[in-house]
């Protein structure tokens, strides 16, 4: 359903490939999908694919362009998800950001409107809270995002709606970092937490043995619901 294409960067001097999903007719709001560390991977797609199905359109960042333009990795492959360790060691979150920024304008553009989400996963959960406070973004989902509790003291500039999901036995996201995001969160006005009791890291991934069909279902209506209210 969707093919890569150039987006202009922030400053307007260089262009980095998205991956762009459109829905049949004009779209009235857009979604940015923002990546694991492993790219904009099979399962990057599919979701905006999926989300560009219910008549959004759907952007996926290649984040990592800088460094490895075109990455697509597989979660499942340890020769692969140590590439993909290594580019996060590389990756400038704050440069990271301006490009989801891009991202966002260009879909304004495309929308004729503000109405742009974004929901990110791992990495991009933590992207996705990282928008929520930096920028215009109207609505934000982010999926077993790591570090949010070093990032709380950014929380003042939250300004529109954002849902986080934790699974509760994430493998990279310890138990003291979830309880700092709930105190740090919990009484947000614009902040929904949700908790999934015993899930690990990557239950929300479209393909792979990380996936749990189940919880994965019931995030994904959760974050639907989300935007077709909030994105409205």
């Amino acid at each position: 359903m969707g093919a890569m294409e150039q987006v202009k960067s922030l400053s307007g001097s260089a262009e980095f490939p998205c991956y762009i999903a459109k829905p049949d007719g004009k779209p009235a709001a857009a979604i940015i999908v923002i990546q694991e560390i492993f790219g904009v991977n099979n399962g990057i797609r599919a979701k905006c694919d999926h989300w560009a199905s219910l008549g959004y359109l759907a952007i996926a960042p290649d984040l990592f362009w800088r460094i490895h333009e075109g990455t697509d990795l597989d979660a499942d492959v340890p020769e692969q998800f140590k590439t993909a360790l290594d580019l996060m060691g590389k990756f400038n979150q704050d440069q990271g950001i301006r490009d989801i920024e891009a991202a966002i304008h260009y879909a304004q553009n495309s929308i004729g409107n503000h109405k742009v989400g974004c929901v990110g996963y791992c990495l991009g959960g933590r992207l996705a809270f990282m928008t929520a406070c930096r920028t215009d973004i109207r609505a934000s989902v982010g999926y077993y995002g790591v570090g949010i509790d070093g990032l709380l003291g950014e929380k003042h500039a939250i300004a529109h709606e954002v849902m986080l999901h934790i699974p509760t036995a994430d493998g990279f996201v310890a138990a003291d970092a979830q309880a700092a995001m709930h105190a740090g969160l919990d009484d947000h006005p614009k902040v929904t937490l949700h908790d999934y009791e015993g899930l690990d890291h990557g239950f929300a991934a479209e393909f792979g043995d990380r996936r749990d069909d189940e919880a994965a279902k019931l995030a994904d209506s959760r974050t639907q619901a989300f935007f077709k209210e909030h994105l409205a």
